[in-house]
């Protein structure tokens, strides 16, 4: 494969990013939309821009090798963490919120639905994009069955992908309290270290919705499966991460703090 279908791979992903940030552009201007209705519509934006990314990564990943793979990820969360916002392409960052007793049921369940949305109709988008094969690594892409990546148990996929959120979340959580420089750039460094950790075993999502879009209905597992390894899996680490946190020991270790003297302050 040539440095010429990777910079055609690039810079669909530079394309996509700019229609999101246009589009996000375009909603701030339409003042008639506001509340949780433009919050719908943010986060049915993030999870269109991460799936169309995320799709196009994956003819990166398969052609171009895991290290240049990551370097794009990281680059790309980065990214996202700079113009999302509060939006999240991603339910349990909403179901931890709802179990804080910030959001309602009924908030998390529309955010998890926008997200799905977004994320599962640009499909069509990216789609069409390979149907043109202006790339060799795009031939035969656009209409071929998908396999999935899941390479162990569903149990083991489920523990892997729970862990992993797991960490993930608790890194989150201590870099957004500690307040770090540059804490943006280490949380994305530490999501992709652990994605590309677990590339090989359960394709390191960590997303419900990610995976759901990308791989939904693929050869491989179940649909049962697929939703044990990849929204109770990971759903159950990020929900876990939030007592675990609180916890004096956790805290002392994560923020070399005394949580007791905190909480009695």
């Amino acid at each position: 494969m040539s440095l010429v279908d990777l910079f055609i791979s690039c810079s669909f992903i530079v394309l996509c990013c700019i229609l999101a940030q246009t589009a996000r552009k375009i909603l701030d201007r339409v003042t008639s939309i506001h509340g949780l209705a433009k919050e719908l519509f943010l986060e049915a934006i993030a999870a269109a821009e991460l799936c169309s990314t995320c799709f196009e990564l994956i003819i990166v990943a398969d052609n171009f090798g895991i290290a240049t793979y990551a370097i794009v990820l990281f680059l790309l969360t980065v990214w996202w963490s700079q113009v999302w916002g509060n939006a999240s392409a991603c339910p349990y960052t909403h179901m931890e919120e709802m179990i804080e007793g910030n959001v309602t049921p009924r908030d998390v369940a529309l955010k998890t639905w926008a997200q799905l949305m977004g994320g599962c109709c640009v499909w069509r988008f990216v789609q069409f994009f390979w149907w043109l094969e202006l790339a060799q690594t795009h031939q035969g892409r656009a209409f071929e069955d998908c396999s999935a990546d899941l390479q162990v148990s569903p149990l083991a996929g489920a523990f892997i992908e729970g862990i992993a959120t797991l960490l993930c979340r608790l890194a989150s959580k201590t870099l957004s309290e500690k307040g770090p420089k540059y804490a943006n750039i280490l949380d994305s460094f530490v999501g992709t270290s652990l994605v590309v950790a677990a590339f090989n075993y359960s394709g390191g999502y960590f997303n419900p919705v990610l995976s759901t879009s990308l791989k939904w209905g693929c050869s491989g597992h179940t649909e049962i499966e697929h939703v044990i390894v990849y929204w109770i899996g990971a759903c159950g680490g990020a929900l876990l991460s939030v007592p675990l946190f609180k916890h004096p020991i956790v805290r002392n270790l994560l923020l070399d703090t005394d949580y007791e003297k905190v909480k009695d302050e």
